[in-house]
This record gives C-alpha cells, sequence and structure tokens, in this order.
C-alpha cells in the first residue's frame, strides 16, 4: 500500500481502517532491522520534518527525531518554553509561520484534545499526532500492536487488560480502538473516579471493571497505565501506597494472568506505583521492547506519509556511523 492509500494526516486511530493500520505494520516490519542494526536509508533524503512538542516528553519525540533521520530527513524540534508562544503567539500563527518554511510533515503534541485536528484543517501540510490531551496517542497503539504481535500470532480474541487512570490516557482510547477493529477484547480497570462509564461506548469490545483480580484473570496482555496527576485537577487517588495495593501489578498477580502473557507500559514507569520492579523487570516485560519498536512504527509511518511511493528495500542502506572510538 503506498502513501496516497492514507489520509492527509494521521490524526487518530478511528480514521484508520484496518487495512490502512495493517499496512502500517508491515511497513514497520521491514523497517525493524534497519532500525536495530542502527543503519540509515535515503527515503526521506531532502525531505523536512518538524517535530512540535507543547508537553514533555522523552520516548515520543526522541522516537521521531530517530526515525526521521533513519530515513535520512532533515528534522528540527520545537518546544513550547523555546519558542515564541512564551511571547503570546497563538498556535495558529505559530503553525503558520511554520507552514511557510515548507516542512513535509509536522509531527505534534499538545495538552488540547483535538489540536493536531484543528491545525489539519488550516494547513496543507502533514500532520502527525504524537499525542493530543486526553484524546488519541494513535502511533503509542500502533506499537503497542506491533509489539503484542510479535510475542502473539494474531490479535483477533486475545484479552487485553489496561489498568490505571483510564479517564486522562489517550494511550487507552487508542489501544480501545485498535483493538476493536481486530476483534480483540479489552478490559478496562481502575479506580472509579479514573474509569468512566461512558468509556464503554468507545467499543463493543470493551467492558470495564475495577478489580485488578478480575481484570488480569486470564489476559493474554496486561498495560499498565501510569496515574497522570499532571491531567487531575483534585485529588482522585488517595495516596501512592493506597493505590499500590489496590492496582500496583505484583508478581502474584500475574499467576492469574495466562502463563504466556505479557506486561506493556507506555512510560514512563513509576515502579512501587502502578507496577512492581520486579515486573517490570520480569522475562514477561516487553516494555523496553515497546520503546525499541516505537522507532520502527514511526519510522513506516513517515515513510507511507511523505515518503516515495515504491517499496522500501531494508538491503539499500547506508552504514552505521562509526563513533570516536571505532575510528581510533
Amino acid at each position: 500500500m503506498s502513501n496516497a492509500a492514507m489520509p492527509k494526516s494521521l490524526l487518530g486511530i478511528e480514521e484508520l481502517s484496518a487495512s490502512q493500520i495493517q499496512a502500517i505494520l508491515e511497513r514497520a516490519r521491514i523497517f525493524k532491522p534497519v532500525q536495530t542494526q542502527g543503519r540509515k536509508m535515503d527515503r526521506l533524503k531532502g525531505k523536512t520534518v518538524i517535530h512540535l512538542f507543547y508537553e514533555n516528553s522523552t520516548r515520543t519525540r526522541l522516537s521521531f527525531e530517530l526515525a526521521a533521520r533513519r530515513l535520512g530527513a532533515d528534522t528540527t524540534s520545537i518546544t513550547a518554553q523555546s519558542s515564541s508562544v512564551q511571547k503570546g503567539e497563538s498556535l495558529l500563527d505559530t503553525l503558520n509561520t511554520l507552514a511557510a518554511m515548507r516542512p513535509d510533515a509536522i509531527v505534534m503534541r499538545h495538552s488540547a484534545s483535538g489540536a493536531p485536528h484543528f491545525l489539519a484543517r488550516h494547513l496543507a501540510t502533514t500532520i502527525v499526532n504524537a499525542g493530543d490531551g486526553t484524546h488519541e496517542h494513535p502511533t503509542q497503539a500502533l506499537l503497542d500492536a506491533f509489539t503484542i504481535l510479535e510475542h502473539k500470532p494474531v490479535l483477533n480474541g486475545l484479552t487485553v487488560a489496561i489498568i490505571g487512570d483510564i479517564a486522562h490516557s489517550r494511550v487507552a482510547r487508542s489501544n480501545v480502538l485498535l483493538m476493536g477493529k481486530f476483534g480483540a477484547r479489552v478490559i478496562l480497570c481502575g479506580p472509579p473516579p479514573l474509569l468512566p462509564p461512558e468509556l464503554k461506548e468507545l467499543s463493543p469490545c470493551v467492558s470495564l471493571c475495577h478489580s485488578l483480580d478480575e481484570a488480569i484473570s486470564g489476559a493474554d496482555v496486561i498495560m499498565m497505565l501510569r496515574v497522570q496527576l499532571e491531567r487531575q485537577n483534585e485529588v482522585y487517588v488517595p495516596s501512592t501506597h493506597e493505590y499500590f495495593q489496590y492496582y500496583g501489578l505484583t508478581l502474584d498477580h500475574m499467576k492469574k494472568a495466562k502463563p504466556d502473557a505479557i506486561v506493556m507500559h507506555p512510560g514512563p514507569i513509576n515502579r512501587g506505583r502502578e507496577i512492581a520492579a520486579e515486573v517490570a523487570d520480569s522475562p514477561r516485560s516487553v516494555i523496553l521492547n515497546q520503546v525499541e519498536n516505537g522507532i520502527a512504527v514511526r519510522m513506516a509511518v513517515l515513510d507511507l506519509w511523505i515518503g516515495p511511493p515504491t517499496q522500501p528495500d531494508p538491503e539499500k542502506t547506508m552504514q552505521p556511523q562509526m563513533n570516536a572510538d571505532e575510528r581510533r
């Protein structure tokens, strides 16, 4: 499938068909060896990608930057702290300024839900949503699906338990939408204040519960989420100790899941709050695999949206640059 088959911008999982998602995952499989070997391609040579992050980010921003560079693109990163937003410039004026520089894509993270959609309506430039408020985080759901499929043959029929601060999680929403398109069952679990009943309307594949033991019983995939204190206007969790007591994943809990169940987390991890260190570091944890796969998936997204229509050839790569020690 060529980039012509994709929408103009990647704004969310909701707008993608199952076949489009499958095309992204297939392209990511092609790029995975390029990423793991530290090689580079010239698929995006001459292209410019601007990374515009209005929220703090480590994994997503660096992952997108590395993905663009692995494909040979020129990249520039802008944060709200270093932009004219600090001088009172509006979002639209900022983006019009950036668009006048003729980038091929703008990768954007913003605290306001719908901010990338606003830009996509006003700009001809391709917009890639790197997380908008509590709405969606499409590339996280794509890399999660990619990671699951490295351990499970298909998504159809799997039971995926997503546990934690569901109310404020764009990761949970994007994963629910993606899993629903492929026939997986999703159990959303968390304290009542962090699990609004209307979330069940996201997809027919969703069920809600407030018991951690019930959620992970027979689960194939356990996805833990952190409590997003920065998005909460009131205190929903009395204390870290109490939250961990009821919703922290431990090795004892893992006995209730399927023997081959995997543990995921979008990061950053708060050990001792939502997940025990023993679980995060266990052989059943694929958390670091998620980080690695994020680069391959984001390479696939950039290639499909702004790359050439030809299929990539992973054999046509440039050798990785030697560092100073290697040159000596």
